[in-house]
């Protein structure tokens, strides 16, 4: 590849992951609804793993073909991205509300799941045994969140996905269906062409593919987290955008870590201590700026930003 076909191939592969995802929603959610399901079930099981798909994709494909260290670089990474960048930026543009739900139940279930990959990348690995774990970490997730929301009739909880969910009339069968196809093709696709120009890029420049994962690799598919959060906070619903940062941290380790690692096991090649360990400042330190009048300012925001920015440069160097 030359330098031409390498940024067609990143770019090409970020439009292809976020087109893909989009449809993937649009087909599902319809799909879902036509069949008579709920707008909360459907938000909180078909929307939830529809919205993580970019980084299941590329995590999969990068399982598959030997690339580790994009995989867990590509989780650790995101969730640097979607507390640093994401909620940064979304804090600037508009100081942000915080339900107390978020600070009582969504952040600590977050910092805990961060926890967990803590001790499952103890011996440096994430087995086949270990994946099946994660997977029913995030079913019972998924399950304990419908069923909170059911008794408590909090039909905002996990308001990310539910908001995901197209508005409207729902699609007909086969116009569903095929934006299903259409989407997973354009995410295969996508993630294809996606890690293949991330890894050139590592050989190019002489730097490891976890170093990749952690930046390049992490930004792109967060980029459909990235435009929701910053259309959310410009609309002032804020609860939105917070969420959906929270929310796809939790999904980031349990699921995507736990279908890769079923399908392939892998290792933490590259992704070390430090990277682990700002992952969980990030996650942690959102939790006493959540609970500062309930308010996510707009300097806390500056300060994730110039965090986050402070670590790309660190991967720099």
């Amino acid at each position: 590849m030359n330098e031409f076909e390498i940024t067609i191939s990143i770019i090409g592969g970020i439009v292809g992951l976020f087109a893909g995802a989009e449809a993937l929603v649009r087909g599902s959610s319809s799909l879902a609804i036509r069949m008579g399901i709920s707008p909360l079930v459907v938000g909180l099981t078909v929307v939830a793993f529809a919205t993580s798909s970019p980084e299941l994709v590329v995590s999969i494909k990068a399982a598959l073909e030997g690339n580790p260290g994009i995989v867990i670089g590509n989780v650790v990474g995101s969730n640097i991205c979607n507390i640093g960048l994401i909620l940064g930026v979304a804090a600037l543009i508009s100081p942000m509300r915080i339900k107390t739900q978020l600070i009582k139940r969504e952040i600590p279930i977050m910092i805990i799941v961060g926890f967990i990959l803590l001790l499952v990348l103890l011996n440096d690995s994430i087995s086949r045994l270990e994946g099946l774990l994660l997977i029913l970490g995030i079913i019972s997730y998924v399950i304990f969140s419908y069923l909170y929301a059911r008794k408590d009739k909090v039909i905002e909880t996990s308001h990310e996905f539910i908001d995901a969910i197209p508005k409207g009339k729902a699609k007909s069968v086969w116009i569903s269906i095929l934006l299903i196809v259409g989407g997973l093709g354009l995410l295969l696709g996508g993630a294809h062409i996606f890690v293949n120009g991330a890894v050139e890029v590592a050989v190019r420049v002489g730097v490891s593919q976890a170093v990749i994962g952690l930046s390049m690799v992490a930004l792109g598919t967060s980029l459909p987290e990235l435009i929701t959060s910053v259309v959310a906070s410009l609309r002032n619903e804020n609860d939105i955008a917070i969420g959906n940062a929270v929310g796809s941290n939790v999904f980031n380790v349990l699921s995507v870590l736990g279908f890769s690692s079923v399908i392939s096991p892998i290792n933490s090649s590259g992704v070390g201590y430090i990277d682990l360990g700002i992952m969980m400042l990030f996650m942690i330190v959102i939790l006493p700026m959540s609970k500062s009048g309930f308010v996510l300012k707009r300097f806390e925001g500056a300060i994730l930003l110039a965090g986050y920015f402070a670590y790309l440069l660190y991967l720099a160097l």
